[in-house]
């Protein structure tokens, strides 16, 4: 078997085949990396134009001014313009005379209830007055005789005093049937009327006909059969960090913005503000009241309170504040590629800006992006400091 013949490389095809492989070789030399920063003193330094530089954000501390304060804010009914409905007698649903959002007058009927246990009331009023009326004949007849001379005083005495209780137990049993609907006298008629105490608008039902209603369902976690409010005025429930509490005193204005109105302006007064922090969210329950005379405010709209805040010392974004501890501190850049760690007091810290009141002057740059980074690389080099103390002292 004969194989082909194989032509001799010439020289040159050599030398291009050399020049490649040392080409190839050259390309795979890893670069040389940058030197990593040293600390120092109290200094972390970096070499002149190390990678690291570009990817950290600075920002000049500035002067503090008026800055705006948003705190978390709820609308509620106002409680003082506001009645929650319940049954006074158990009783079933006959007539429904309200819905949602129907202006009514203070005494107008809502609802009617069939109720046994208001018309044992009612009864105890006609019997109330029957009694009464017994008594009042009771009581002529013993003064006729004692005029006449033929019944003794102690006996008027007694007449008088029963024919008082009479007129008092009238009273008492006529107050409270009228309280709640009975103005009928002497009628058993067992309709119990639901009737309204204020003036206002009807903003929430909880009955339907026929349904049975009792009042030991009243209480917390049940809701009302109605809610009659007056809605042109709201409450508004603010939920204040330690530092506005001081911001916030009764009588104070604030602006309250609505996202889902936006280009409304509204503006509120502080009127009460609780004693004790809430510790589920660390926050101080303040109360203000507002008016909504358009009643574009509704009931559980979430929105915030805005308040100005005067305050002294420099501003420097939040993210730009670290917390060792029990102290914050900050990284300035003292010179180009020098950083250092600032331990600084805090006057207020918001989501986007912090006011520091100490540690820092008009103009010091301050390390906002990347912060962490940066701050990983100060522990890193006292950690290699560290450890490189104890072999020194070891070295003879």
């Amino acid at each position: 078997m004969q194989y082909p013949a194989v032509k001799p490389l010439s020289a040159l095809s050599i030398f291009f085949s050399l020049l490649v492989l040392a080409g190839c070789q050259e390309a795979a030399e890893p670069t040389a990396k940058a030197p990593p920063p040293i600390l120092q003193g109290e200094q972390l330094r970096f070499a002149p134009n190390h990678p690291q530089l570009a990817l950290i954000g600075l920002v000049s501390a500035t002067p503090a001014q008026a800055i705006t304060v948003d705190l978390p804010a709820r609308m509620v009914w106002n409680e003082e313009h506001t009645q929650r409905i319940y049954p006074a007698f158990a009783g079933r649903v006959s007539v429904i005379q309200a819905d949602v959002g129907q202006a009514v007058n203070a005494g107008s009927v809502l609802a009617q209830l069939a109720s046994p246990d208001f018309g044992m009331a009612q009864a105890d009023t006609a019997k109330a007055r029957a009694d009464a009326r017994l008594s009042g004949s009771a009581l002529q007849r013993q003064r006729e005789l004692f005029d006449a001379g033929i019944v003794a005083r102690k006996d008027l005495d007694q007449a008088e005093a029963d024919a008082a209780r009479s007129q008092a137990e009238v009273q008492r049993a006529d107050a409270r049937t009228r309280m709640y609907g009975g103005h009928e006298a002497g009628s058993v008629n067992q309709a119990l009327a639901i009737s309204a105490s204020i003036k206002g608008v009807v903003v929430e039902r909880n009955l339907n006909p026929g349904q049975e209603v009792r009042p030991d369902q009243s209480g917390a976690g049940v809701p009302p059969l109605f809610v009659v409010t007056d809605p042109t005025t709201l409450w508004v429930q603010i939920d204040a960090r330690e530092s506005e509490v001081a911001l916030l005193k009764i009588g104070t204005s604030f602006e309250l913005i609505i996202p889902s109105l936006p280009g409304e302006k509204f503006e509120g007064r502080v009127t009460a503000a609780s004693d004790f922090i809430d510790t589920g969210t660390r926050t101080i329950k303040v109360r203000g009241v507002i008016a909504n005379p358009k009643r574009l405010l509704k009931a559980e709209m979430l929105g915030s309170a805005r308040i100005q805040r005067q305050l002294t010392g420099v501003v420097v974004p939040s993210q730009a504040v670290a917390l060792n501890g029990m102290q914050h501190s900050v990284l300035i850049q003292v010179q180009p590629g020098i950083f250092e760690n600032r331990v600084v007091q805090l006057s207020y810290q918001g989501p986007k800006n912090a006011v520091i009141s100490s540690g820092l002057e008009v103009g010091d740059k301050v390390v906002s992006d990347n912060m962490l980074l940066l701050a990983r690389q100060f522990r890193m080099a006292q950690d290699d400091e560290s450890s490189s103390k104890p072999a020194e002292k070891a070295a003879p």
